[in-house]
């Protein structure tokens, strides 16, 4: 099992526990990841937390421009691999993963075929799921639509948000890949097609407009959106105070008592705390960001920023 032949395809922080279980267990030849890019002033190089670990464990490193680049793609049949892993990457075309002598696995963060797509660990904290889990599959044409070769189930606690969800599912995720490596080699493991059903939930890229607040929206939503975008990106409103408007995210919040007949968005201090009116409650919000300021808790922004007794969010 050790002598099988293993290109890891992985750009993020989720790849990396993936990565070491691999690396720890087979003979793994080359990580591919993406080019490093420039960033800030200074133009600093910025490394993939993949080529980072690669680095240190001194494995081959694959950086193309263009993964349809005729002599990248040379450059991948030459290596004859056995299996490619993908663990958070970009869609591969066909001409790489049709390659692999066991096929091309991917290992992704929802229990397939509910969210499909770019960011599923938020999109099920957003939707207030009770539960996620892992699924790795055969990679396809269609992103994420392969065949299911194993699954694993947790529950999803009242206090997980993305960032301690993200790590839980890294971990699980990881050994699930080795026991799935293990069984599609000995061919021990029966893939399933999926379920094609337009009820199911999808998981879209984040962007600006779906990771605003929509206050009118119920208390359960709200706070789910808040939850399932903490630490990043944040969930984000406008502070509108006297005449200023200020961009703030909203990265950690309580539920509060119920309430009827108030202006949904008004900001009320109360002992030291920031409360937001919804349509049925209030909403204690702990942990903030203003635009271009550092994280802080609601009693630093209310002891640094006057407001007025108009100031709501929107």
């Amino acid at each position: 099992m050790n002598e099988l032949k293993i290109i890891f395809f992985g750009t993020p922080s989720f790849a990396v526990d993936s990565l070491h279980e691999i690396n720890l267990n087979y003979n793994l030849d080359y990580v591919e990841t993406t080019p490093d890019k420039k960033s800030g002033r200074g133009q600093k190089v910025n490394e993939s937390e993949v080529k980072q670990y690669a680095k240190k464990n001194n494995i081959k490193i694959l950086q193309p421009e263009n993964l349809n680049d005729k002599e990248f793609i040379n450059q991948i049949e030459a290596i004859q691999p056995d299996l490619i892993i993908v663990v958070a990457f970009k869609k591969l075309p066909f001409e790489i993963f049709s390659i692999p002598k066991y096929g091309t696995i991917n290992l992704h963060a929802s229990l397939l075929p509910n969210y499909r797509g770019a960011a599923p660990i938020n999109w099920c904290l957003i939707n207030n799921e009770k539960k996620t889990g892992v699924t790795t599959f055969f990679i396809n044409e269609k992103i994420d639509q392969g065949d299911v070769l194993l699954k694993e189930e947790i529950i999803i606690n009242d206090e997980d948000d993305f960032g301690s969800l993200y790590l839980k599912l890294s971990s699980i995720g990881s050994k699930l890949l080795v026991k799935t490596i293990n069984g599609v080699v000995t061919n021990t493991i029966k893939a399933s097609k999926q379920l094609m059903d337009e009820n199911l939930k999808i998981a879209p890229k984040l962007s600006k407009e779906n990771t605003r607040i929509n206050w009118n929206k119920p208390t359960k939503d709200i706070f789910g959106k808040i939850r399932g975008l903490s630490p990043v990106p944040g969930a984000w409103t406008i502070l509108k105070n006297g005449n200023s408007e200020i961009r703030m995210k909203i990265l950690k919040a309580e539920i509060g008592k119920k309430i009827l007949n108030k202006r949904v968005g008004k900001i009320l201090i109360h002992d030291r705390e920031l409360h937001v009116y919804s349509k049925d409650r209030i909403i204690n919000c702990t942990l903030i960001q203003l635009e271009n300021k550092r994280v802080m808790n609601a009693k630093d922004l209310i002891n640094g920023l006057k407001l007025d007794e108009n100031s709501h969010v929107y």
